[in-house]
């Protein structure tokens, strides 16, 4: 199968560790030309800022010509109940700057690499946009009111964006990802990763390449077709929850 990926140019933003890396080195194995925007790795690229992002996707064009493929693959975690009620009374609750934290890099920064990025692919009349959602943003998961809301919103970003500009040959697509032993996963507890296997149909954990390969699939012309639908890498856990 012609993925026909050779020297496309393919921003990934948070892919200086886990399943963004991983996407990286998926891409680069297709012969894609691949920048990573990471807060952690040069250049340094703060999504949640619209400043940083404009200069880093001026940097691209400036260099590339173009931006063929975006994958919006930056986030982060802060896990807390809404309210935590023990004993008769509030024993804690998610604060402000947790939401916020949450929001700010998983749904805002989404927004402003997609939106500096497009006009490009306007451009240039094509143009692929792939977003990191979860299996959480499909069904809610306790203690993660912030998380499970950005990657639904993440959802509706995919939608929305699918309709609006299909019409200038950019397609928009999101990922739904299970249990991904990740490094920072698979620092857990034995008996968690135990039971993230156990609660998954297949038994087992997903592979960082798992969800990276997806990836390269959906931006390929092997989906070209493919516009604003959610793929679950999942080893089928929706179906056992």
């Amino acid at each position: 199968m012609n993925l026909n990926l050779k020297d496309k140019v393919v921003v990934i933003t948070g892919g200086g560790a886990g399943i963004g890396q991983a996407t990286a080195e998926a891409f680069r194995a297709e012969g894609a030309k691949v920048v990573v925007w990471d807060v952690a790795s040069e250049p340094k690229v703060d999504v949640t800022s619209k400043d940083s992002v404009e200069a880093a996707t001026a940097a691209v064009i400036a260099q590339h010509g173009r931006i063929d493929v975006l994958v919006n693959n930056a986030g982060i975690v802060r896990d807390a109940q809404l309210v935590k009620w023990k004993d008769g009374e509030v024993a804690s609750m998610m604060d402000d700057a947790t939401f916020d934290a949450v929001v700010n890099v998983n749904l805002r920064g989404v927004f402003l690499c997609t939106r500096a990025v497009v006009p490009h692919m306007i451009r240039q009349s094509s143009g692929v946009i792939l977003n990191a959602s979860s299996i959480v943003g499909l069904y809610g998961n306790f203690g993660q009111t912030n998380y499970a809301a950005t990657k639904a919103g993440v959802i509706s970003f995919t939608q929305t964006w699918a309709r609006e500009l299909g019409r200038y040959g950019i397609r928009v697509n999101a990922i739904a990802p299970g249990f991904i032993a990740t490094e920072m996963v698979k620092a857990m507890p034995q008996k968690v990763l135990d039971s993230m296997a156990a609660h998954t149909p297949l038994a087992t954990m997903g592979d960082p390449a798992d969800v990276a390969n997806a990836y390269v699939w959906l931006a390929s012309d092997a989906a070209r077709f493919i516009s604003g639908t959610v793929l679950s890498v999942d080893g089928g856990l929706v179906l056992g929850t």
